[in-house]
């Protein structure tokens, strides 16, 4: 069989599969029994099949998921996300447009203890659309932020996506964790940028309303027991990495201790929010294994039946610069997000990108945060990007998925430039990890 025949009938496959709505695992596995019978010598190719999909599960980077993710839920379910909020809120007074720079500022302190784009954006909404819709925002002024800040927990570490993305392309899930920082800083700024020049263009989008001014020392108060005691959580996840003190794992362990040690020290822990907590780090860590589980063979099947070599060998041939090659990676990452999710994204184009990357001279780290990035713009790519669905859900009544769209589409084009200035000046994201190694 030639190598376009092999790929067509093992991505095809698997595209036509999850197209009439086959679960995301199951697809995999089809997909990777039917390549193993043909491929790899029939029912002795099973037994391997069976032996690598239970290997790729017990592999020791994939600890910090799960960890990652209940130290999320504990921060929301404790209530100690509510209290950034509530502090961020005295210090903004009665700035035009404060509770859109609230939702970028607290979204983006979220980011960095949540790890999860799906619990950030419900947080979010759930906690400033019925404020924002009170005071009169217009929806756009509502929407957009949450929206964007929302996807800013896949680049801004801890990522659970980048945990997941340096273990399937055996990178470094450290350097790839502190790669995404000043990246995802730097689009927040943008954030705010945005909502500057739109409340100029509109002031009535954003209304003024009259507050009670706080004095300096309700400020400071509320900044030292709300707000300072969470970089307790930032120093364990983040800090421990960048002095060498703690690996990717160790560290996610000591975040969700510092999480329990806060919400100890605020009264707030409680069985309901450990219970809670608990139901949703396993809901979201189960899928996600699930679908590693069923495609944890697929890049060794792709790679066997010469599929890889042959399209590395295909694309190389062209006569392009290898940034032409870089922007169709891309593209294809941000098209498949209309259709899919992200981490399917990644299981199905991880065995073909990270070859031909490699083979291009491009860092595999910054290409890395390049590909967050991407996957992080197809959650609010129409018609069926996850966030612009959970933004319905969470956002004023009659919301439409159009409104939705256009409220996010400055922010994406945020994101765009984000990636150009990343492409253009590739230290950004290599100058963090390059002091830790």
């Amino acid at each position: 069989m030639l190598w376009w025949e092999a790929a067509l009938l093992l991505v095809g496959g698997l595209v036509a599969l999850m197209a009439i709505g086959v679960p995301v695992a199951i697809a995999f596995l089809a997909v990777n029994i039917l390549g193993v019978l043909i491929f790899m010598g029939g029912m002795a190719g099973v037994d391997q099949l069976v032996a690598n999909a239970s290997g790729a599960l017990t592999t020791f980077t994939l600890v910090p998921v799960p960890l990652f993710m209940i130290m999320g839920e504990l921060f929301f379910h404790t209530g100690l996300a509510t209290r950034v909020f509530d502090a961020l809120d005295k210090c903004l007074g009665g700035l035009p447009g404060r509770l859109s720079y609230m939702t970028v500022g607290g979204g983006t302190v979220f980011a960095t203890l949540s790890g999860s784009s799906m619990a950030n954006t419900a947080m979010l909404g759930s906690l400033m659309v019925p404020e924002m819709t009170r005071r009169g925002y217009k929806k756009h002024m509502i929407m957009g932020p949450i929206l964007a800040t929302g996807g800013l927990a896949m680049i801004i570490p801890p990522s659970t996506l980048a945990v997941l993305l340096g273990s399937l392309a055996r990178l470094d899930v450290g350097a790839l964790l502190i790669a995404g920082l000043l990246p995802g800083v730097i689009l927040a700024l943008l954030y705010v940028i945005v909502i500057r020049l739109q409340i100029a263009r509109d002031p009535q989008a954003a209304p003024g309303y009259a507050t009670q001014r706080p004095s300096a020392g309700e400020i400071a108060r509320a900044l030292l027991v709300n707000v300072l005691p969470m970089g307790l959580v930032v120093f364990s996840v983040i800090g421990l990495i960048l002095l060498g003190w703690a690996t990717p794992t160790e560290s996610a362990a000591f975040g969700v201790l510092s999480v329990i040690l806060l919400a100890l020290l605020y009264r707030c822990l409680t069985w309901s929010a450990i219970v809670k907590a608990l139901k949703g780090a396993l809901a979201v860590t189960a899928m996600m294994f699930l679908i590693i589980l069923g495609s944890s063979t697929f890049s060794q099947v792709l790679a066997f039946s010469g599929a890889t070599a042959g399209l590395l060998a295909w694309a190389t041939d062209f006569e392009v610069s290898r940034y032409v090659m870089l922007l169709g990676m891309l593209l294809i990452l941000v098209l498949l997000g209309m259709f899919m999710d992200q981490l399917s994204m990644m299981m199905l184009t991880l065995p073909i990108f990270i070859p031909l990357v490699m083979s291009l001279g491009f860092d595999p780290v910054w290409f890395g945060i390049l590909m967050l990035l991407a996957l992080e713009l197809s959650l609010t790519t129409p018609p069926f990007g996850m966030l612009l669905f959970v933004m319905m859900g969470v956002g004023p009544p009659g919301t439409k998925l159009g409104e939705v769209a256009l409220a996010a589409a400055p922010y994406i084009a945020c994101s765009l430039l984000v990636m150009v200035l990343l492409t253009a000046f590739p230290q950004i994201v290599l100058f963090l990890p390059q002091i830790i190694g």
